[in-house]
């Protein structure tokens, strides 16, 4: 629920040719053009679609703030009422690449939940600002394993903290949601010797590993959320949670609670940074490769500052890393 009006720009329009709402939503260009993916997914209703849309285009602001890039934060939501069609949907797509050229580049899309870099391509049809092409159309490609790597960076931190050890071998850890990153997690975790269950809403995902329930419940040394948002409340039961889906929180208070419980939940938008940080580096920056993921593993440090500070002021991560990234938002807009 968006309780108040803080957003720079938001439209929502009805695609002409897929007839899906389409809605582009830009919180902040303090800091420079908004950077957002284009998520595509069934949402009960259009208002569903939109409150999703000013929930990520915040986060995305906070994202880009904590990492120190000089974007502000956007997001696409093509909210689909059902399955589409093959057809449909790259009619939705086609609705939403002349609604994101509309914004003339102060709004830069590339994939997200439901996208994939060669639905930039398309988007590139339409507008120039679509990122993450394929690295065979001279972009960086799928952003997923960045996005990993910021993860496990934020994981090292966490396990220090937590446990008083980096390393993972031997925690029991869940990942919840089986996609294209939290897959990654899953054989990364596995191969530095945890003990890795999952669990997706498709069986299929799971194969190879031991199963269990979609839960955010669940038993475990630490708790990887790499599905939708909203889901993490205060039942949690893993002393560490790190993962890469956004806006994990049922509700910002629910950070007070985990805290008070004893649960270290570090900030979405700290550890699922590092799949933005590599393409804007890489793509607009002009960084090489080596230096892109250098700064995706600096992720690692922010955690250990942002987990610091909360345990010398007797406050949250969530409100840490919140300071954080209005800190920088007051400094680099003033730059």
């Amino acid at each position: 629920m968006v309780e108040s009006w803080e957003h720079e720009e938001v439209v929502t329009r009805l695609g002409r040719r897929s007839g899906v709402p389409i809605t582009v939503a830009v919180h902040s260009r303090r800091l420079g053009p908004a950077a957002g993916g284009v998520r595509l997914r069934h949402y009960p209703t259009w208002q569903d679609g939109l409150t999703d849309a000013l929930l990520l285009s915040k986060g995305m602001t906070y994202k880009n703030a904590v990492a120190g890039l000089p974007f502000g934060g956007g997001k696409t939501v093509i909210a689909a009422p059902s399955t589409l069609t093959p057809a449909q949907r790259t009619d939705a797509l086609a609705d939403a690449g002349e609604l994101i050229a509309s914004f003339e580049g102060s709004y830069l899309c590339g994939p997200d939940i439901g996208t994939t870099s060669d639905d930039m391509v398309y988007l590139r049809s339409f507008t120039p600002h679509a990122f993450c092409l394929p690295e065979s159309h001279g972009g960086t490609g799928s952003s997923s394993g960045p996005t990993a790597r910021g993860v496990l960076a934020a994981l090292r931190a966490g396990l220090s903290t937590v446990f008083g050890s980096s390393s993972v071998a031997g925690r029991r850890v869940v990942v919840v949601g089986m996609g294209s990153v939290g897959s990654l997690l899953a054989r990364s975790l596995s191969a530095q010797g945890a003990s890795v269950a999952v669990a997706d809403v498709d069986p299929s995902r799971c194969a190879g590993y031991e199963q269990v329930p979609v839960s955010y419940a669940v038993e475990a040394d630490v708790l990887v959320p790499a599905a939708v948002g909203g889901v993490i409340g205060p039942d949690v039961r893993a002393p560490l949670v790190v993962g890469p889906a956004n806006n994990q929180l049922v509700s910002d208070d629910v950070a007070e609670t985990l805290s008070a419980a004893g649960v270290t939940w570090i900030p979405d938008f700290v550890a699922s940074g590092g799949g933005v940080i590599y393409t804007l580096c890489r793509e607009t920056s002009g960084l090489d490769h080596d230096a892109a993921l250098a700064r995706v593993a600096a992720i690692e440090e922010t955690v250990h500052s942002v987990l610091n500070a909360a345990a010398a002021n007797g406050t949250t991560p969530l409100a840490e890393a919140m300071t954080l990234a209005e800190d920088r938002l007051a400094a680099l807009a003033l730059t």
